[in-house]
C-alpha cells in the first residue's frame, strides 16, 4: 500500500506552476468554447464535498471569467491567464487525470492542487476581473434604475 501512496505523492509532486503553465500552452479556442458548454457540470464538480469544495467560489470566478471572456465582455486579462484558467478548469472536469476522480478522496486532491497553484498564478487577474464584474453590476442597477423612471 505504501508503493501506492507514494506514486500518488509522486504525481501530486509534479504539479506546479510549470505544469500548468504547460497545460495552458496548450489550451486553443476549442477548449475554451468547451469550458464556456460545460460550466454547469464543472460547477457541480466543485459543490461537491472534498478537497474541490474549499474551491466552490473560485471556480465559480474562473468559470464566470472564462464566459466574459468568451463572449468578449471582458478582454483586459491577458491570453495566458485566461489559458491557465481553463486549463486548470478542462483539468478539473477531466475524470482521468493524474489521479483519476474514481478513486474516492484522494482523486480530487490533484484537481485541489491544480486549482491552488493556478489561483496563485492569477491572482492579480481574478482581483482585477472581480473589480470589473462588480463595476458592471453597479453600471447594470444604474441603467435599471433609469429605465424604471422613464416608464
Amino acid at each position: 500500500m505504501s508503493d501506492v501512496n507514494d506514486t500518488r505523492k509522486n504525481k501530486l509532486d509534479r504539479i506546479d506552476e510549470d505544469y500548468v503553465e504547460s497545460g495552458a500552452k496548450r489550451v486553443d479556442q476549442e477548449d475554451i468554447q468547451e469550458v464556456v458548454e460545460r460550466a454547469d457540470e464543472i460547477r457541480d464538480k466543485f459543490e461537491r464535498k472534498g478537497p474541490l469544495g474549499r474551491f466552490v467560489e473560485d471556480g465559480k470566478l474562473f468559470v464566470a471569467m472564462t464566459r466574459d471572456y468568451w463572449h468578449g465582455n471582458y478582454r483586459e486579462v491577458p491570453y495566458w491567464a485566461i489559458a491557465a484558467v481553463v486549463f486548470t478548469l478542462g483539468y478539473v472536469v477531466t475524470p482521468i487525470d493524474l489521479i483519476p476522480d474514481f478513486i474516492p478522496v484522494v482523486g480530487y486532491v490533484d484537481d485541489a492542487a491544480v486549482m491552488s497553484v493556478c489561483l496563485l498564478m492569477v491572482e492579480e487577474q481574478i482581483f482585477e476581473y472581480k473589480r470589473w464584474k462588480m463595476t458592471e453590476k453597479e453600471r447594470e442597477g444604474q441603467e435599471s434604475t433609469v429605465e424604471n423612471r422613464e416608464s
